[in-house]
């Protein structure tokens, strides 16, 4: 089991705040200054796009990653705490769950990475407010909140039904 203050170290340390709609606590800690220009990326994008930002993550007990997706990938990289489940619904509709964590020997990971428009969510295997998990998030193009898209559960279940128990527990209204 870990220890509270582990969790509680790391979000007065790194300066963890609430994630705005998707849940868990986060800090952008690197935002690169090499900027694509917008007819230099795909037709997804709005704007300009910085080429790669990382932040720290964190979920505790019943914290969870509500359902959503990224017009760019992104690649989770554990840090340390418990295991944290990752659930994930790719562009074809197929369902995989992963585990970050460090016991690689019982089917942990310490690395996931999404393509672009895969769903995914994550809480915690131990839900107990000692349990947390720090990851790192690392996405390029860079993130931009206007690509972000939050799963409404409705229209995932219609997308989605054999997923329903999922996604009814891993989204907000």
């Amino acid at each position: 089991m870990v220890n509270i203050q582990q969790a509680d170290h790391w979000i007065k340390t790194l300066g963890l705040v609430p994630l705005p709609e998707e849940g868990g606590l986060y800090k952008e800690n690197y935002r690169s200054d090499m900027v694509f220009d917008k007819q230099n990326l795909p037709e997804r994008y709005d704007s300009s796009r910085t080429a790669i930002t990382d932040i720290y993550y964190l979920l505790q007990g019943e914290m969870f990653s509500a359902f959503h997706r990224l017009k760019s990938d992104e690649i989770w990289h554990y840090h340390t705490g418990s295991q944290m489940l990752v659930h994930i619904i790719d562009d074809k509709g197929n369902y995989c769950l992963e585990t970050l964590g460090l016991n690689q020997d019982q089917g942990e990971t310490l690395r996931i990475t999404f393509p672009r428009g895969y769903w995914f969510a994550a809480e915690m295997k131990d839900k107990s407010q000692e349990s947390y998990a720090l990851v790192s998030c690392v996405v390029a193009p860079g993130f931009e909140f206007s690509d972000f898209e939050l799963g409404k559960k409705e229209d995932l279940i219609k997308e989605f039904p054999q997923h329903e128990k999922i996604i009814q527990e891993l989204t907000r209204e």
